[in-house]
C-alpha cells in the first residue's frame, strides 16, 4: 500500500505541473523526434561542477518565480529545468525554467537577480531519450552516448549542446523519476 501511495504521488507531481507544448514528429524506440513551439525562458549561467550547478542554478530561477522580482510576483513551477553545458572545456552551466503559457514577455517582473534572464526561446526541433533515477553526471555522459550514437544512425545532424530534463521535485524516489536527453537536429 505504501509504494502505490508512493507512486501515486509521483506520478501526479509529474502530470499536476505544466510542460512545454511539443509534438511528436518521429518515435524511433527509446529516441523521440519532437517539434518545440517558442517559449519564454528564464535562465542563468552558473560556473561550476555539475551537481553544484544544477543546485546553484536551480535556486537562482526559483528566487525569481517565487518573488524575487521587481513586482514580487510568484510564477507557477513548470516542468522541466533543463540545463546544458556551454563548453567542453569549462564548468560553465547555462539552467533554465520555461515560464507558463499564460506569460507574455511584457507581462513577467523582471528579476531582482543580475545573472538571472528573460528571453524567448526556440528549441525547433530536438532528438530525446528519456530515462530514470538521478541525472547524476555518469548517468548524463551515458545517456548523451547513447543518443548520439542514434542521431548518426539515423543520418541526423546534431546542433549544439546536450541538454539535460529534470522533471520532478527532489523528494520523488528514484524509480518514479523522469529525466530526459535533448539535442536540436537539423
Amino acid at each position: 500500500m505504501k509504494n502505490m501511495l508512493i507512486y501515486i504521488f509521483g506520478v501526479s507531481t509529474i502530470l499536476a505541473i505544466e510542460k512545454p507544448n511539443y509534438k511528436v514528429i518521429q518515435n524511433y524506440g527509446k529516441v523521440e523526434i519532437r517539434e518545440y513551439m517558442p517559449m519564454i525562458i528564464a535562465k542563468t549561467n552558473v560556473h561550476l561542477s555539475y551537481r553544484e550547478a544544477q543546485s546553484e542554478g536551480f535556486h537562482r530561477i526559483a528566487n525569481y518565480i517565487f518573488g524575487g522580482n521587481d513586482k514580487n510576483m510568484s510564477i507557477a513551477m513548470t516542468a522541466p529545468v533543463i540545463s546544458q553545458k556551454l563548453s567542453t572545456d569549462l564548468e560553465e552551466h547555462e539552467i533554465l525554467f520555461v515560464m507558463p503559457k499564460e506569460y507574455a514577455m511584457p507581462m513577467l517582473p523582471q528579476p531582482n537577480l543580475d545573472h538571472v534572464k528573460l528571453e524567448e526561446r526556440s528549441l525547433s526541433r530536438v532528438a530525446v531519450i528519456q530515462f530514470g533515477g538521478w541525472a547524476t553526471q555518469d548517468k548524463v555522459a551515458d545517456y548523451q552516448k547513447i543518443l548520439k550514437t542514434r542521431i548518426n544512425e539515423l543520418n541526423l545532424s546534431k546542433i549544439g549542446n546536450f541538454m539535460v530534463a529534470q522533471y520532478n521535485s527532489p523528494w520523488v524516489l528514484p524509480p518514479f523519476r523522469r529525466n530526459e536527453i535533448l539535442v536540436q537536429i537539423k
